[in-house]
């Protein structure tokens, strides 16, 4: 059955002059329904020779950096007239969640351009834009890189992608009145603590997205099962910062789901649970899409 029988289409939004792999995918529906995008920047699971040519450790260590399967988690979106784009990339080549300027200088052999983004926590902690440890806290690399790296990598993923994304927006805004941006990541249970919650909604505070659509997204889940948090431990990162702009009905959610409930995280095999999982997502993408269809966010 191809794209077009299960009633949307994919299409491949790189670049020409970008290589392979591919950048990055848009999932659209046939037809535009709903003024909502899903966003799946950290579930790339390709590597370029290139970049594997310079890292220390090993490919599923670096795969472990990478919020698996989310993509394949919101799938179902387009069913409800919605959008997704899914990075290709993975996650330890570049980091599609950060501002293009953070970048680690003592990663490089040249000093880069001067920027405050420079000194971020997430740049301190090793995971910048060029990511310089894996998520166990190992470096990556066996040396410095050339700048000339990193600007190609942002240049040929990081740019093209947030170019895209923004334009759907905007395409999304002008055809609605309104757009919905849903920034999906996982995030390990050892993160979450004793009672902590399954799911943790990310509004920054009510700063990028209207809180009656938090509020529903929410009941959705928790409806769904799911014990549900709201900004602890993560309020949002580069992508609900840049976009999310309540008082302009642009609105930026970012949603973050323990990997124990669909996957083994050691082995990152799909579990039992990412049926349940997968088909609860595309209830709240279902709820989301029909939702703002009748509702105005002032």
């Amino acid at each position: 059955m191809d794209s077009s029988q299960r009633g949307y289409a994919k299409r491949a939004t790189r670049p020409e002059a970008a290589p392979e792999p591919k950048a990055f995918l848009l999932v659209e529906p046939l037809h535009r329904t709903a003024p909502v995008i899903f966003a799946s920047p950290h579930s790339g699971r390709r590597y370029p020779p290139d970049f594997l040519s310079k890292t220390r450790v090993g490919l599923l260590s670096l795969r472990r950096q990478e919020d698996a399967y989310v993509d394949e988690l919101f799938a179902g979106a387009a069913a409800h007239g919605a959008a997704l784009i899914s990075a290709n990339i993975g996650r330890a080549c570049v980091d599609l969640n950060r501002d293009p300027d953070e970048l680690d200088p003592e990663m490089f052999e040249e000093r880069p351009p001067l920027s405050p983004n420079a000194a971020s926590a997430r740049v301190q902690a090793g995971l910048g834009a060029i990511p310089r440890v894996n998520s166990d806290g190992h470096p990556i690399y066996f040396g410095k890189l050339s700048l000339a790296d990193a600007e190609r990598r942002i240049a040929q993923v990081h740019r093209p992608y947030h170019a895209l994304l923004s334009s759907l927006i905007a395409e999304t805004k002008a055809k609605f009145g309104c757009a919905v941006l849903v920034d999906c990541h996982s995030m390990p249970s050892s993160a979450r603590g004793a009672h902590a919650p399954d799911i943790v909604l990310g509004d920054r505070f009510g700063a990028a997205c209207h809180p009656s659509l938090t509020a529903l997204a929410e009941a959705a889940l928790r409806r769904l099962g799911y014990r549900v948090a709201r900004n602890a431990p993560f309020a949002g990162g580069h992508t609900t910062q840049t976009y999310g702009r309540p008082l302009n009905q642009v609105h930026a959610l970012q949603i973050e789901i323990s990997r124990a409930l669909y996957m083994d995280e050691w082995s990152l095999d799909r579990s039992n649970g990412f049926a349940r999982v997968r088909a609860d997502m595309t209830r709240l993408a279902e709820a989301l899409s029909a939702a703002m269809l009748h509702k105005s966010l002032a």
